[in-house]
């Protein structure tokens, strides 16, 4: 784990310096509409002729302005530079997924009560209390920093190390998760480009940094050795997976082009995130 997220921070300095060399362009064309009938030919066109045909000037005017504010509306707004990359990274992420997570997730969730599943859920969920604490922090987010101690607080002792959750029967303690990358999209640092790293999947770079000041907030990293560290960090990976089969299978069926799809939906996300 610690070499993979030291990878993704050298890659990501690396690709800053790239990254306006692989800016799309777009193209623009113009129509030009000639005049040059013959007049003899023409009779004059009486006046209910010539307002139907401002009428319908201004039907097909307003479908091509119509037009052009949905194509923007549908526009990505973030650089993808290395699309060979992200496809290759996509693809790869998208059978890993197939052939080995979901199948042992599956199996997983066949031989584990659910209520076994739900407590690991909270006690990886309420380890990772620092992330979430120093990102509101970092946001000025007083009332969001309170909300997070305290439910730390609640489930650590009432709750048991966090496997239970006595802290949601208290609902003015049910904030917004926050994180790094939030954190720095409210500071009015802007996302960079899309990435798909290995295994963690769809980023961008300011994400990346983000999840690389993640790991020195997450306790699971300075777990020793670190085959203990990647082995605890993979079975909470199982686990939330068993929670969520059929997300991914529902969003890839219903897609036109999955790729596509899947950078949209991150996209807009994180930018849902940051304006919260």
């Amino acid at each position: 784990m610690k070499a993979l997220l030291l990878i993704v921070a050298v890659l990501s300095v690396f690709f800053v310096g790239c990254a306006h060399k692989g800016a799309s362009s777009s193209i623009q064309g113009s129509m030009d509409v000639s005049h040059s009938q013959d007049q003899k030919a023409q009779p004059p066109a009486s006046d209910q002729t010539i307002q139907q045909q401002d009428e319908e000037h201004e039907f097909w005017a307003d479908d091509f302005e119509n037009l052009d504010e949905e194509d923007s509306e549908e526009a990505i707004e973030i650089a993808d530079p290395f699309l060979y990359w992200n496809k290759a990274m996509y693809h790869f992420n998208d059978k890993l997924y197939f052939w080995l997570l979901k199948p042992v997730a599956r199996g997983y969730r066949w031989v584990t009560p659910e209520f076994v599943r739900t407590g690991v859920k909270n006690f990886f969920h309420n380890i990772t209390f620092p992330v979430r604490f120093v990102s509101c922090i970092l946001q000025a987010k007083g009332r969001a920093a309170q909300a997070e101690f305290a439910k730390f607080f609640f489930n650590t002792t009432f709750g048991v190390l966090g496997f239970g959750n006595p802290a949601r029967n208290y609902p003015h303690l049910d904030v917004s998760e926050e994180d790094l990358g939030q954190a720095f999209g409210k500071w009015g640092i802007g996302e960079g480009f899309y990435i798909i790293w290995p295994i963690l999947g769809p980023s961008t770079l300011r994400d990346s940094v983000g999840l690389a000041g993640e790991f020195f907030l997450d306790p699971i990293s300075y777990v020793d050795p670190s085959e203990a560290s990647l082995g605890l960090t993979a079975y909470d990976s199982v686990n939330a997976t068993s929670f969520r089969i059929g997300d991914y299978e529902a969003l890839k069926k219903a897609a036109f082009d999955p790729y596509v799809s899947l950078r949209n939906a991150y996209v807009q996300d994180r930018k849902n995130k940051v304006r919260e």
